[in-house]
């Protein structure tokens, strides 16, 4: 079958895949540079590669972008708050403990568990949560920067997308109910 714009060839989404990863890391680590803050982190990769190469599924819909990482990072708090964690180091500087186990495997739960009675499945936001309750970013200062940061590479996506001639959805995902 031959490729078209409606059944782009690999190469072609590859090509996509390529420059909307790079753009979009490019323009949050051009933000994180000028002001010193970590617009780069590690969940912000998958959700990244879900936008630019199946940019019409529902799990990479903005709609799902945004409130899976909206629910990992309350989750995540709320967790370390609940655990007595959320002035602590994090689990690389002081190593994993049972509130730590507790944090990790209840922010988890909750934001798997939210996520579906939401019908917003983004599986990145997985990663999200753990970055947040293993204390890797755990200030609401940087709880505030990571969802700015995965607003901005969503919207970037978003447009880049639209250029290439990939739509991704405004809001939700075409297959998506409710």
């Amino acid at each position: 079958m031959p490729a078209n714009e409606e059944n782009p060839s690999r190469a072609t989404t590859a090509v996509r895949a390529f420059g909307g990863s790079a753009v979009a890391l490019v323009v949050a680590g051009t933000v994180a540079l000028s002001i010193r803050q970590p617009w780069l982190f590690p969940s912000l990769g998958p959700a990244v590669m879900l936008h630019v190469e199946q940019p019409g599924k529902p799990e990479s819909s903005p709609r799902n972008t945004l409130l899976g990482h909206l629910v990992a990072l309350l989750a995540g708090y709320a967790l370390l708050v609940l655990t007595g964690l959320a002035d602590h180091r994090s689990a690389l500087e002081e190593g994993v403990s049972w509130p730590r186990i507790v944090a990790a495997a209840g922010s988890l739960a909750v934001t798997a568990a939210v996520l579906v009675l939401l019908n917003a499945a983004h599986p990145p936001a997985g990663a999200t949560t753990l970055i947040v309750s293993l204390g890797l970013l755990h200030t609401p200062t940087q709880l505030v920067i990571v969802f700015a940061a995965v607003l901005l590479v969503t919207a970037v996506d978003w447009l880049f997308n639209r250029a290439t001639g990939r739509p991704m959805p405004l809001w939700r995902g075409p297959s998506e109910e409710g």
